[in-house]
């Protein structure tokens, strides 16, 4: 399998955790954001919406969207499984991966950044919008997850996956998680967890 990845792309460190959760070996071919190149033809042809990540499975097809792209991992590697067998964790576990997946990342995405900018509004008030969104996301997560282990269960699953690398980016953007004792539980297990040490950004070939 081809990953095509950005370093510090939260989707794309979702997908890379899945791969190494399932143990799944491919090649990383980066597409660096910062220079561009997720607008040039070649890339355009990949993935029509010039975005990471993209997965070119053993077929050829290219799949896009990391939520898309972690559903094919579970239903083609069933095993170790990123979701519990009973239906209403399963629930709950899919719920915090949306919270975080279609509430909070895309709000601090580069492209809507970029757009605020161009409308007008300075890098103080752009902060203030991505901690606003991200703390008012992990403040949620915090209620919704368990009290042992990681989000639910000795395991690391479905939610796991999606809340790591938004840690990450609240990292970057200075949100504070002192207030999230359940939170930083996760976060300090992933450090030590071969598969989320593995899809760590800085752990990534494209890695400055």
């Amino acid at each position: 399998m081809d990953l095509f990845t950005y370093y510090r792309s939260t989707s794309s460190h979702r997908v890379r955790i899945a791969l190494a959760l399932k143990g799944l070996e491919y090649q990383s071919l980066p597409v660096n954001l910062l220079k561009g190149e997720q607008r040039e033809p070649g890339y355009a042809a990949i993935n029509p919406q010039g975005r990471v990540p993209a997965l070119r499975v053993a077929s050829g097809d290219v799949l896009v969207q990391s939520p898309a792209i972690i559903e094919y991992l579970e239903e083609a590697y069933p095993q170790p499984a990123l979701l519990p067998g009973d239906a209403v964790q399963r629930a709950k576990a899919r719920g915090v991966a949306a919270l975080i997946g279609c509430d909070v990342h895309p709000l601090h995405n580069v492209s809507v950044l970029n757009q605020l900018r161009q409308l007008g509004h300075d890098e103080g008030q752009v902060n203030q919008w991505i901690g606003h969104w991200i703390g008012q996301g992990v403040a949620a997560v915090e209620q919704l997850i368990g009290d042992h282990g990681f989000c639910f269960g000795d395991e690391p699953g479905l939610a796991d996956v999606y809340l790591i690398p938004q840690l990450y980016a609240a990292e970057r953007f200075a949100t504070d998680l002192t207030a999230f004792p359940r939170i930083r539980r996760v976060a300090g297990m992933a450090l030590e967890h071969p598969a989320f040490v593995q899809a760590h950004p800085a752990a990534q070939p494209d890695s400055p």
